[in-house]
């Protein structure tokens, strides 16, 4: 549409019937190919076109972009280059050494030996994956060698030689993860997002709920990743959009997880909540404009906060287990706005189908590490008026701390056992979060009985207590709606209204 503003024919080639782009009049042409470098160049054969822009179809137009450039094909934005720059791992790791921005420590590797050696060197846990994939596939966690060698050998029958080279991050647990959209006109920056994810690090950023403003960083750390994302636009020479995701440890040490010179998935989401159209800016400057004459908001967060939740497809799919990990299994996202972060969260999962409960039963059985987080959490549930159903150890954390719980029995120690009680509809909400790779199997059984009985099911714990202040608020009073264009085209009737959705 920003094309044909212009006056110029916009030619939209895309292989995905389900998308806006390929309504019958938004583009002048449309064409269903392939999004290949060979259905690419028939189509410019036709077309004769003034230029090509590849940063608004995600990561697959990405990589043909120096098959197109290389068949003379003129690109327009951000130069193949910089989009080699930022995907070859250790061209980027040499930029970010350059720039002074911390990474965790990575290595690639291009045969199992050399990904076991890489491992010793790195340490662990490890996020492990291989080069080039859409949507974190066949993305692991390992926390041990034994999990490694197992990881090796399953996909080498699965993908053979396509899964090397092969990616080794050391994984940054309890990390908080951020998302950063910006603008970039090669000379300017615009830092129009910085998004919290509501999960630690370790999901996959299409299946975490993220909140936007952040809500626990101090004004230094926004200043900092508002610094390193101007340096590594500015260095990479971006001309559009890119989207950078950071690892933020122990509140006060950031990592550079990964840049991408593209549109992301956030890109709608943060329009929405900032009230400045992204795609249609970034547009005009891949076109050539600059981004001082597009009259941006200096401070585009607003006085509200924006909540954005993934829809998950669990009750769709027979076997399929509700754990969240690196490999993304969203089928698309909601989004909630109110005054305050509860709120909005609350909002965004009634929008997601996970309404969540206002009384009944709610179950919590969780790793070790997060017995002291569970005993809070049971608490709160239970001064909002929540019977407290745990397992034997979770629930002998629990009652030290003096509050009330029920005892019940794992799957594995006999019926009756908690997923018979989640099918017999005696729970209302269920907590679990399994770490290693036993207590992830004996928890599907109790996350598969919640699917089925269509019962709401977190499995970390920054995702329960987040639900359990929603709860709380959704307690406290009624829940009042206002429009987007409301929010953003009358700034004095907004912030007469207590909540937006």
């Amino acid at each position: 549409m920003t094309v044909k503003e212009s006056g110029r024919d916009a030619v939209m080639i895309n292989c995905n019937p389900e998308t806006v782009s390929t309504d019958y009049d938004t583009s002048t042409r449309l064409y269903f190919e392939p999004l290949t470098v060979e259905d690419v160049l028939e189509v410019v054969q036709v077309e004769r076109p003034e230029g090509v822009i590849v940063q608004f179809g995600g990561q697959t137009p990405l990589r043909i972009a120096a098959g197109l450039q290389e068949a003379g094909v003129p690109l327009l934005g951000t130069p193949v280059d910089a989009i080699d720059l930022a995907e070859d791992r250790g061209r980027f790791g040499a930029l970010l050494e350059e720039l002074g921005i911390q990474a965790p420590p990575y290595g690639v590797a291009s045969d199992a030996a050399e990904a076991l050696a890489v491992a010793g060197r790195i340490g662990f846990p490890l996020l492990v994956r291989p080069s080039y994939v859409l949507g974190g596939r066949a993305m692991e966690l390992c926390y041990t060698r034994q999990d490694l060698e197992r990881y090796l050998e399953r996909l080498g029958g699965e993908v053979a030689g396509r899964m090397y080279p092969l990616l080794l991050d050391r994984f940054l647990e309890n990390a908080i993860e951020l998302d950063v959209d910006a603008l970039a006109d090669g000379e300017d920056v615009y830092v129009a997002g910085i998004m919290q994810h509501v999960e630690e690090a370790g999901v996959h950023s299409g299946d975490s709920a993220c909140v936007l403003p952040p809500l626990s960083l101090g004004e230094d750390m926004l200043a900092e990743v508002r610094r390193q994302t101007r340096e590594l636009a500015l260095r990479l020479g971006v001309i559009g959009l890119l989207n950078v995701q950071f690892g933020l440890v122990d509140n006060d040490r950031l990592y550079v997880i990964e840049a991408n010179p593209r549109a992301s998935r956030t890109v709608p989401f943060v329009s929405k909540a900032i009230g400045v159209p992204l795609a249609k800016v970034a547009c005009r400057l891949i076109l050539g404009e600059r981004l001082a004459a597009q009259d941006l908001p200096r401070e585009p967060s607003g006085g509200h906060v924006s909540v954005k939740e993934a829809v998950l497809p669990f009750q769709r799919l027979q076997g399929a287990d509700a754990l969240l990990g690196p490999e993304m299994k969203s089928t698309g996202e909601v989004m909630g706005i109110a005054r305050d972060f509860p709120t909005a969260f609350g909002k965004a999962q009634a929008g997601a189908g996970v309404a969540l409960p206002s009384e009944g039963t709610v179950f919590i059985s969780v790793c070790d590490t997060d017995k002291p987080a569970a005993t809070q959490l049971a608490a709160r549930v239970h001064d909002l008026g929540f019977r407290v159903l745990a397992t034997q150890g979770t629930a002998a954390a629990i009652r030290k701390m003096g509050t009330p719980v029920e005892p019940v029995n794992k799957v594995g120690e006999g019926s009756p056992h908690v997923a018979d009680r989640i099918r017999g509809g005696d729970v209302d909400l269920v907590i679990n979060t399994p770490v290693g790779r036993g207590a992830r199997a004996d928890g599907w059984e109790i996350r598969r009985a919640a699917i089925e009985r269509g019962v709401p099911c977190i499995t970390t714990m920054t995702g329960a207590s987040a639900a359990a202040r929603a709860i709380g608020a959704a307690r406290s009073g009624g829940l009042t709606v206002m429009s987007l264009q409301e929010l953003h085209g009358e700034p004095e009737a907004a912030a007469r209204e207590p909540a937006a959705t």
